[in-house]
């Protein structure tokens, strides 16, 4: 009898949504084109780094509350971290942070990308879904 609370919980969730971004500096890419982010990912799953600014950072297809990495590094400047949420749980992606404060776009099953101007310092990325930060999603970006 779990089942219908916990069924119940997820539909709240998303139907919830963030409902998206009052953020003019967001970017969303939702074509089903894929980016083509100049970062490199590494050997390991864990984390990114990009001396241009692209970051690829991603949800997984099961629609858990989590990214695929929990730490990102890049650059001072313009940093944009694209986002491809394959789920129909919904996610975005938000920066916080050394006086910023940037949400993006929700997606479900697409992409989307959020730009931010980032001087040196460490930021914290999330998904500014309700409930989804709390539960672990979320990591370090580390600005050089």
């Amino acid at each position: 009898m779990r089942t219908i609370p916990i069924l119940a919980a997820m539909l709240a969730l998303l139907l919830a949504g963030c409902g998206g971004s009052n953020n003019k500096n967001a970017q969303t890419n939702t074509s089903g084109s894929t980016p083509t982010p100049s970062a490199t990912s590494g050997s390991s799953s864990s984390s990114s780094s990009s001396s241009s600014g692209a970051l690829a950072l991603a949800a997984p297809a099961d629609g858990s509350l989590k990214y695929d990495k929990t730490t990102l590094t890049a650059k001072a400047g313009k940093v944009t971290i694209n986002l491809d949420n394959p789920s129909s749980t919904p996610h975005a992606v938000a920066v916080e942070g050394n006086g910023v404060d940037k949400d993006g776009q929700t997606v479900t099953n697409g992409k989307t990308s959020l730009t931010v101007d980032l001087k040196p310092g460490k930021y914290t990325f999330y998904c500014p879904v309700p409930g989804h930060r709390q539960a672990g999603m979320q990591g370090t970006l580390t600005v050089q």
